[in-house]
C-alpha cells in the first residue's frame, strides 16, 4: 500500500461461507495496533459512528478494520440464515483475517449489538487487550423486543418478513431460538479485558439500564462514560466525533507504542499528511511517532476536529519562540517563571500595517500578520524585556517566516 492510500477494501470468507465485505482504515506510517468494529443491528460498516471512529484511531496510528455482517451491506449471504451466532463467528473470521494479514486486533468495538457480540467473541480473540461498547444491550435477547407483534407469527409460522431501519428482513425461527440461547453475563464477568462502555442515558433504542448491567458484570479496569444527548446511532457529527476522541484516547492506555519506522526512507519522510475521508478537509498528520488531525472550522464546511493549516504555522512560532527563550534562559542562569506565547495570524493592507516593519515597505495589498504575545508567570525584571524581544526574534521559525523560503513539489511515482 503506498503512503497516499489510507484505506484498502478487502474481503474474507464469513462463517457461514459468504463472501463479506471491508473496510481497512490504516494510519500514514508505522500501524501501532490494529481494531476491530462490529456495526450495529440491520446497519452497515458506513454508519456514521463506524466512519469517525475508524478515522478517529486511524489517526491515533490505529489499523480499524470494519465488515458487514453476512447478508447486510455489501457482503453476500442470506440475511434469514443468519442469528447472533453467526455473527459472532464472523467477528471471529474477520480476527483470523487480521492475523493472517496483517496482526491480530488489540481491539475489539462493538456498536449496539454489535457491542453485544464483541463481548460474546473477545474470548476467542486472545490478542485483544481492550473492548468497547457502545449503546449495547447487556443480552442478546434485546434484540427480540425490535421484533414486535411479528415474534409471535415467527414462533407459529417459522418464519416472518419484519420492517427493520426501514427495510425489510426476514426473520426465522432459529434466529430467535438463537438468541434466547445467549448468555452473556458469564462472559462479561470473565472479560480478562480492560472495558470501555459508552451509552446515552436517553437512549430510546437500548435502556441505559443496559450499560449498568454490563460496567456492574464486569471487572476492573473498567470505565463508563455517559454519550449524554446522544440518540442510539449517534446520528448527529459532533456525538459520533465525541466518541470516536474518547476511544482513541481511552485506548492509547492499554495498546502498545507504535514502533520506530522501518527504514531511512520513511525516517527522512518529515511529516505526511493525508485525507482521513472524514468530512470534506479533515487530514491527518503523521510526524514520526505522533499523530494529529487538522481540519477547517465548521462555517467553512470543515468538521472542526483540528487545527486549520495557518493554525500550525501559529503553533510552530509559538513554540519556536517559547523554546528559544528558555534555552536563553538556562544559558544565562536567569530565574524565568513559566513562559507562554499566543499568537494569532491575519491578514491586512500592507500600507496600514504601521508595526509591521520592513515587511509592508514598499509593499501594497495584504501581508500575513502574525501577532505574538509572551507572558512569563510571576513577570520579568523591566531590563530584561528588550533582551527577550530580541531573542524571540532569534526563534529559528520566525526567522524563517521573514525570509524567502524555497519550496520544491513534485509529484509521487505511482510505485
Amino acid at each position: 500500500m503506498s503512503m497516499s492510500t489510507s484505506f484498502a477494501r478487502v474481503t474474507f470468507a464469513g462463517s457461514l461461507g459468504a463472501e463479506l465485505a471491508a473496510r481497512l482504515d490504516l494510519p500514514m506510517g508505522p500501524v501501532r495496533a490494529y481494531a476491530l468494529f462490529a456495526h450495529c443491528f440491520t446497519c452497515t460498516k458506513d454508519i456514521l459512528a463506524a466512519k469517525r471512529i475508524a478515522a478517529a484511531l486511524a489517526a491515533a496510528g490505529i489499523g480499524v478494520l470494519r465488515f458487514d455482517f453476512t447478508g447486510l451491506g455489501s457482503s453476500e449471504g442470506e440475511f434469514a440464515n443468519t442469528n447472533f451466532s453467526s455473527n459472532v463467528e464472523d467477528l471471529v473470521a474477520a480476527a483470523d483475517f487480521l492475523r493472517a494479514n496483517h496482526k491480530a486486533p488489540a481491539l475489539l468495538i462493538g456498536h449496539s449489538l454489535g457491542g453485544a457480540a464483541v463481548l460474546a467473541a473477545a474470548h476467542r480473540v486472545p490478542e485483544a487487550r481492550a473492548v468497547v461498547t457502545i449503546g449495547a444491550p447487556a443480552d442478546a435477547t434485546h434484540v427480540l423486543k425490535h421484533l414486535g407483534a411479528h415474534l409471535e407469527d415467527i414462533e407459529r409460522l417459522g418464519e416472518a418478513t419484519v420492517t427493520l431501519a426501514g427495510r425489510q428482513f426476514a426473520v426465522r425461527k432459529q434466529f430467535v431460538d438463537d438468541a434466547r440461547e445467549q448468555t452473556l453475563h458469564d462472559r462479561i464477568a470473565r472479560l480478562g479485558r480492560a472495558l470501555l462502555v459508552m451509552h446515552s442515558p436517553i437512549d430510546q433504542t437500548v435502556g441505559i439500564e443496559n450499560a449498568t448491567a454490563i460496567f456492574q458484570a464486569a471487572r476492573h479496569p473498567k470505565s463508563f462514560v455517559s454519550l449524554d444527548d446522544a440518540d442510539h446511532l449517534l446520528s448527529r457529527e459532533r456525538d459520533a466525533g465525541y466518541a470516536a476522541q474518547v476511544i482513541a484516547g481511552w485506548a492509547s492506555r492499554f495498546l502498545p507504542e507504535a514502533p520506530a519506522p522501518t527504514n531511512a526512507g520513511d525516517a527522512a519522510q518529515g511529516v505526511w499528511v493525508s485525507e482521513t475521508g472524514a468530512g470534506k478537509y479533515q487530514n491527518m498528520v503523521v510526524s514520526g511517532p505522533h499523530r494529529l488531525l487538522t481540519d477547517e472550522p465548521r462555517s467553512v464546511g470543515g468538521l472542526d476536529s483540528g487545527p486549520t493549516p495557518y493554525d500550525f504555522v501559529s503553533i510552530a512560532l509559538a513554540a519556536c519562540t517559547s523554546m528559544t527563550l528558555r534555552i536563553y534562559a538556562d544559558h544565562k542562569k536567569l530565574d524565568l517563571g513559566r513562559i507562554s506565547v499566543g499568537v494569532s495570524h491575519g491578514k491586512v493592507a500592507a500600507e496600514h500595517c504601521a508595526d509591521c516593519g520592513e515587511a509592508a515597505e514598499g509593499r501594497t495589498g495584504k501581508i500575513d500578520k502574525f501577532e505574538r504575545t509572551i507572558s512569563i508567570e510571576g513577570g520579568v525584571a523591566p531590563d530584561l524585556h528588550d533582551k527577550l524581544l530580541e531573542i524571540a526574534d532569534k526563534c529559528p521559525v520566525h526567522r524563517t517566516l521573514e525570509s524567502a523560503s524555497a519550496v520544491v513539489t513534485k509529484i509521487a511515482s505511482s510505485g
